[in-house]
């Protein structure tokens, strides 16, 4: 078993507010991102809790949670989102690729009190606030079933 921590401190970020919400995201997107990548199969799908929770489900997740609430699209299934389909590359790439066009949105949006593109809301604030708490969360329980997979901890 692998016994190694890497742990990477907070991001040291800009003064305003808006750089500390993003800085923070994208440090807890890359944790949990850099948890499922290079995890073995078919570990990284097999749960080792009684509420059937899986490492590359957790990502999955968050990857629908980024495109519903950030770039606008339906979710007709939320249970779902936590089945993913694909190897753990193909996951963790599209998690990625969502990353890069939720950010993208994100630099057009530079007044926090406002609501996301195209919405009459919530404001960005919360927005970003909501999906920091969603990604810490799971990537809480990421770091768990990691351990519980191959020993990894850290982050």
């Amino acid at each position: 078993m692998n016994r190694s921590r890497r742990d990477t401190p907070p991001p040291r970020t800009g003064r305003s507010e808006t750089e500390v919400l993003r800085g923070f995201l994208d440090y807890l997107r890359t944790s949990i991102a850099a948890k499922v990548d290079g995890a073995p199969e078919p570990q990284v799908r097999t749960s080792a809790v009684p509420s059937g929770t899986t490492l590359l489900g957790l990502l999955n997740h968050l990857t629908f949670v980024e495109r519903s609430l950030l770039l606008g699209e339906t979710v007709p299934d939320w249970p779902a989102t936590f089945r993913a389909t694909g190897t753990v590359a193909q996951v963790v790439d599209r998690y990625r690729t969502t990353v890069q066009q939720a950010n993208e949105l994100l630099d057009t949006c530079p007044d926090l009190t406002a609501p996301l593109p195209g919405r009459r809301q919530p404001s960005l604030r919360w927005a970003l606030t909501h999906l920091i708490e969603e990604t810490a969360r799971h990537a809480g329980h990421a770091d768990i079933l990691r351990e519980l997979i191959d020993g990894t901890t850290g982050r």
